[in-house]
């Protein structure tokens, strides 16, 4: 395993000025009166931050932010059957030497950069709650992690990519925290390196198997209990998403390549192609212009281009439709009724070994973004003192 090397962020000046270029010459298309956001991002929104992306947006100073807030680095992993592929990760120790060692891991149309507001709040070293030494990579083909370059590099391989990091990093046992593809990434991690190596893990996006006849007393349970307000809120929530939100998942998981060329070529195409999750999946959170302009770049200036990132939606599209047997170890989830899928909680308890349940009143997809404070108090719950995971990694209790 090779040593890491410190990494910036440094976008070469000729990309910036490619970029303002290429957002000179964009064609809008026209739209539909009083359309809102029925038919997708509105005109005016797309104007506007194409605008302000041309002339205003200054990336030099965002760049300079995430380089002094986050420390970063690379590492070549060694993957089976994939060769070495050059990993790019956040790595912040807290100053309590007995923190407990959490891999971050996002989804798309996320990055790394999910990280920004939960990891002063993990780190925070203090005697009422745990802390955390944590690590926050950057998924193969997203942000500044190379791209695989052979077909078939399915969830088993980013879960190796995952774990044989934290082993890198002298974390032989560990716990995890994730949502959209980082939640499903980590539950298999949960079920090929649970025990040994995974100890507990944290989800946001927690996702279960329907009652069926497979468990008689359980579907017959689920027959005749009445819904709560809140798990009828959850299933109209998932009827929204698998009706009316679900059309860019068919498309990156079966032809990613066809969009890969739309999007390696247009700025505002990617703009309006991420635009949409970000409103749509959050619970009216209140994106800033340049907050949404930053999340595009990253993905504009990633190492393998925007085309990479949807890949993984081709090679784990059989994921997505038998999510497998449940881990055995330890797991703690976080419901918050803007998610695109939202199950009830029982169905994810009758398959996992559920010690730590939260639910809230607001809050979406993005919950490191929207909610900072709530998650991290989530999981600072689900390891202290007194809960199940009380110092499941032995030696590390988190306190100070």
């Amino acid at each position: 395993m090779s040593s890491e090397t410190p990494f910036q962020i440094n976008v070469p000046d000729e990309k910036l000025t490619t970029l303002r270029a290429t957002l000179e010459l964009a064609t809008f298309p026209d739209e539909l009166e009083d359309a809102g956001w029925k038919y997708g991002p509105p005109l005016a929104d797309m104007k506007r931050l194409t605008e302000r992306w041309r002339n205003e947006y200054d990336w030099r100073k965002y760049e300079k932010e995430i380089n002094e807030e986050l420390p970063m680095f690379t590492r070549d992993i060694d993957v089976d059957g994939f060769s070495t592929l050059n990993i790019h990760y956040v790595h912040k120790k807290s100053e309590s030497v007995d923190a407990i060692p959490l891999l971050f891991c996002h989804g798309w149309p996320g990055s790394f950069l999910e990280v920004s507001k939960i990891l002063p709040l993990l780190t925070a070293s203090a005697p009422e709650h745990p802390s955390f030494h944590v690590v926050a990579l950057s998924l193969p083909g997203f942000g500044f992690s190379e791209a695989p370059r052979k077909q078939g590099f399915g969830i088993n391989q980013y879960a190796e990519v995952a774990h044989k990091l934290m082993i890198a990093l002298g974390y032989s046992e560990y716990v995890t925290q994730g949502g959209d593809w980082g939640g499903l990434i980590t539950r298999k991690m949960a079920s090929v390196y649970g025990g040994r190596h995974h100890k507990a893990w944290h989800t946001n996006f927690p996702i279960a198997e329907p009652p069926s006849w497979k468990s008689p007393l359980f579907f017959l349970s689920f027959l005749l209990t009445p819904w709560s307000a809140e798990e009828k809120a959850g299933l109209e929530r998932t009827r929204w998403f698998r009706t009316k939100g679900h059309g860019y998942l068919t498309q990156q998981s079966t032809q990613p390549q066809t969009l890969g060329y739309s999007l390696a070529d247009s700025p505002v195409g990617l703009l309006a192609w991420i635009y949409e999750k970000l409103v749509l999946w959050t619970d009216n959170y209140n994106w800033s212009d340049d907050e949404v302009l930053t999340w595009v770049s990253l993905y504009w200036f990633s190492r393998a281009g925007p085309a990479a990132s949807l890949r993984i939606y081709f090679e784990l599209r059989g994921d997505c439709e038998d999510i497998g047997r449940s881990p055995s170890i330890p797991m703690g989830a976080s419901f918050f009724p803007k998610e695109i899928i939202v199950l009830p909680a029982a169905w994810l308890r009758k398959s996992n070994n559920v010690v730590s349940e939260s639910h809230h009143k607001t809050g979406g997809h993005f919950a490191a973004t929207e909610r900072p404070d709530e998650l991290v108090q989530d999981v600072r719950k689900m390891f202290a003192k007194g809960s199940p995971a009380f110092a499941i990694v032995p030696g590390r209790t988190g306190y100070a």
